[in-house]
C-alpha cells in the first residue's frame, strides 16, 4: 500500500496520541531503573510489568511512525460530489432486512463502530466507493453476502467530531 488516506483531524488525533506515547518514555525508564535496584530481576514482578510496559508503548511509537509517512492527509470540508469517496456519508438500505444505516468512509487509522465510520478499505467500504445513490451493492462478508441500496451519498466535513 503506497498511501492511506487520512483526514486532517484524524491525522492530528494520530499525532498527539503519538506525542503523548513520547512523553511516558522517561516514566517506563525511571520505573525500570528504580525496580532493577530492587535486586534480583528474576523474581521482580515491578521490572518485568515495567519492561512490558516497555514493549508495548515502543512498539505502538514504532507502528504509527510507520504509518505517518505513507499519510494522504484529506481535509474532509473541501470535499464534494456525487459518487462515493473516502469521506462521503452514505444512508443504505439492507435489500433483505429493510434496516437503514448511514455509514461514514474513512481511512483504516480512523475507524469507529460506535460513530458508524469504516474504512474505505474494508469489504464494505470498497464495495461502496463509486457507486452512486439509487445503485444496488452486493458485498461478500464474513457471515455471507449483503445487498444494499444506496438512498443517499452526502459529504458532511469531518467524521471525528468529539
Amino acid at each position: 500500500m503506497n498511501s492511506i488516506p487520512i483526514s486532517s483531524e484524524g491525522y492530528e488525533k494520530i499525532r498527539k496520541e503519538l506525542e503523548e506515547l513520547k512523553k511516558e518514555r522517561p516514566g517506563v525508564i525511571l520505573a525500570i531503573k528504580l525496580a532493577r535496584e530492587e535486586g534480583d530481576l528474576r523474581e521482580n514482578a515491578g521490572y518485568h510489568a515495567a519492561r512490558e510496559r516497555q514493549g508495548m508503548l515502543e512498539a505502538k511509537i514504532n507502528y504509527i511512525e510507520s504509518r505517518v509517512p505513507k499519510f494522504d492527509i484529506i481535509d474532509m470540508n473541501t470535499l464534494d460530489g456525487d459518487k462515493i469517496m473516502f469521506g462521503a456519508t452514505v444512508e443504505v438500505e439492507d435489500l433483505d432486512t429493510d434496516e437503514v444505516k448511514t455509514l461514514i468512509l474513512v481511512g483504516p487509522d480512523e475507524t469507529d463502530h460506535v460513530k458508524n465510520a469504516i474504512s474505505v478499505l474494508s469489504p464494505v467500504g470498497r464495495a461502496l466507493l463509486g457507486k452512486a445513490e439509487g445503485d444496488e451493492v452486493a458485498i461478500d462478508v464474513p457471515r455471507g453476502s449483503i445487498e444494499y441500496e444506496i438512498l443517499s451519498v452526502s459529504y458532511n466535513g469531518p467524521a471525528i467530531k468529539d
